[in-house]
Protein backbone atom coordinates (compact mmCIF):
# COMPACT_ATOMS: atom_id res chain seq x y z
CA UNK A 1 0.00 0.00 0.00
CA UNK A 2 1.62 3.27 -1.05
CA UNK A 3 -0.37 6.40 0.31
CA UNK A 4 -0.49 9.53 -2.21
CA UNK A 5 -2.79 11.67 -0.39
CA UNK A 6 -4.05 12.00 3.12
CA UNK A 7 -6.28 14.95 4.18
CA UNK A 8 -9.03 14.93 6.92
CA UNK A 9 -12.17 14.52 4.40
CA UNK A 10 -10.38 11.74 2.22
CA UNK A 11 -7.36 9.77 1.37
CA UNK A 12 -5.90 8.41 -1.70
CA UNK A 13 -3.60 5.27 -2.02
CA UNK A 14 -2.37 2.50 -3.97
CA UNK A 15 -3.46 -1.17 -3.48
CA UNK A 16 -1.80 -4.31 -4.79
CA UNK A 17 0.60 -2.15 -6.54
CA UNK A 18 -1.86 -0.93 -9.60
CA UNK A 19 -5.35 -0.10 -7.79
CA UNK A 20 -6.00 3.54 -6.98
CA UNK A 21 -7.96 3.49 -3.94
CA UNK A 22 -10.48 6.28 -2.50
CA UNK A 23 -11.16 6.34 0.98
CA UNK A 24 -13.83 9.19 2.45
CA UNK A 25 -15.35 11.72 1.70
CA UNK A 26 -14.49 12.48 -2.08
CA UNK A 27 -16.33 16.02 -2.34
CA UNK A 28 -15.71 19.06 -4.04
CA UNK A 29 -12.94 20.04 -1.85
CA UNK A 30 -11.30 17.54 -2.00
CA UNK A 31 -11.94 16.93 -5.56
CA UNK A 32 -8.81 18.83 -7.27
CA UNK A 33 -6.08 17.19 -4.83
CA UNK A 34 -7.59 13.53 -5.65
CA UNK A 35 -7.64 14.03 -9.51
CA UNK A 36 -4.14 15.63 -9.01
CA UNK A 37 -2.40 13.20 -7.19
CA UNK A 38 -4.28 10.22 -9.24
CA UNK A 39 -2.69 11.67 -12.23
CA UNK A 40 0.45 12.10 -11.37
CA UNK A 41 0.77 8.31 -10.32
CA UNK A 42 -0.79 7.32 -13.38
CA UNK A 43 1.92 9.75 -15.23
CA UNK A 44 4.34 7.70 -13.53
CA UNK A 45 3.25 3.90 -14.87
CA UNK A 46 5.03 2.29 -17.37
CA UNK A 47 2.88 2.12 -20.88
CA UNK A 48 0.81 -0.67 -21.23
CA UNK A 49 0.39 -0.92 -17.87
CA UNK A 50 -2.69 -2.46 -16.43
CA UNK A 51 -4.79 -0.31 -13.68
CA UNK A 52 -7.77 -0.26 -12.01
CA UNK A 53 -9.64 2.30 -9.86
CA UNK A 54 -11.32 1.31 -6.23
CA UNK A 55 -14.02 3.62 -4.98
CA UNK A 56 -16.21 1.64 -3.13
CA UNK A 57 -15.07 3.49 -0.14
CA UNK A 58 -16.53 6.71 -1.49
CA UNK A 59 -19.75 7.35 0.44
CA UNK A 60 -21.59 10.58 -0.48
CA UNK A 61 -22.12 10.62 -5.03
CA UNK A 62 -21.20 13.57 -6.56
CA UNK A 63 -20.02 15.32 -9.66
CA UNK A 64 -16.91 16.17 -7.97
CA UNK A 65 -15.67 12.26 -7.51
CA UNK A 66 -16.75 11.95 -11.25
CA UNK A 67 -14.72 14.49 -12.52
CA UNK A 68 -12.10 12.50 -10.59
CA UNK A 69 -12.84 9.40 -12.31
CA UNK A 70 -12.85 11.41 -15.46
CA UNK A 71 -9.49 13.21 -15.23
CA UNK A 72 -8.17 9.79 -14.06
CA UNK A 73 -9.75 7.73 -17.42
CA UNK A 74 -8.16 10.53 -20.01
CA UNK A 75 -4.63 10.41 -17.82
CA UNK A 76 -4.98 6.58 -18.64
CA UNK A 77 -5.40 7.26 -22.11
CA UNK A 78 -2.73 10.08 -22.67
CA UNK A 79 -0.43 7.03 -20.80
CA UNK A 80 -1.26 4.16 -23.13
CA UNK A 81 -2.23 2.13 -19.73
CA UNK A 82 -5.11 -0.51 -19.77
CA UNK A 83 -8.01 0.34 -17.30
CA UNK A 84 -8.96 -3.21 -16.17
CA UNK A 85 -11.51 -2.52 -13.86
CA UNK A 86 -13.48 0.17 -12.31
CA UNK A 87 -15.41 -0.95 -8.95
CA UNK A 88 -18.07 1.69 -7.33
CA UNK A 89 -20.25 2.77 -4.65
CA UNK A 90 -23.88 2.05 -4.68
CA UNK A 91 -24.59 5.62 -4.56
CA UNK A 92 -21.80 6.37 -7.39
CA UNK A 93 -22.73 3.31 -9.91
CA UNK A 94 -26.77 5.75 -9.58
CA UNK A 95 -24.74 8.54 -10.50
CA UNK A 96 -23.16 6.96 -12.97
CA UNK A 97 -26.34 5.10 -14.15
CA UNK A 98 -28.09 8.72 -13.57
CA UNK A 99 -25.68 10.71 -15.91
CA UNK A 100 -24.96 8.09 -18.68
CA UNK A 101 -21.45 8.15 -17.98
CA UNK A 102 -20.50 4.19 -18.00
CA UNK A 103 -19.86 4.14 -21.62
CA UNK A 104 -17.21 6.59 -21.09
CA UNK A 105 -14.89 4.03 -19.09
CA UNK A 106 -13.06 1.47 -20.98
CA UNK A 107 -12.65 -0.72 -18.38
CA UNK A 108 -13.35 -4.52 -18.56
CA UNK A 109 -15.48 -4.48 -15.47
CA UNK A 110 -17.32 -1.61 -13.61
CA UNK A 111 -18.70 -2.89 -10.22
CA UNK A 112 -20.74 -2.02 -7.50
CA UNK A 113 -19.69 -2.91 -3.60
CA UNK A 114 -19.62 -6.16 -3.61
CA UNK A 115 -21.08 -6.41 0.06
CA UNK A 116 -24.08 -3.99 -0.72
CA UNK A 117 -27.45 -6.30 -1.41
CA UNK A 118 -29.58 -4.78 -3.53
CA UNK A 119 -32.66 -2.91 -2.33
CA UNK A 120 -35.81 -4.89 -1.94
CA UNK A 121 -38.94 -3.73 -3.82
Amino acid sequence: MSLLLEREDATLEVVEGNVLTIRGEADFDSAGPLAQAGRHWLGAQPAETQVSFDLTAVEVASSAVLSVLLVWVRSVQKHSLHLERVALSRPLRRLMDITELGPLLPARETTCREDEAPASP
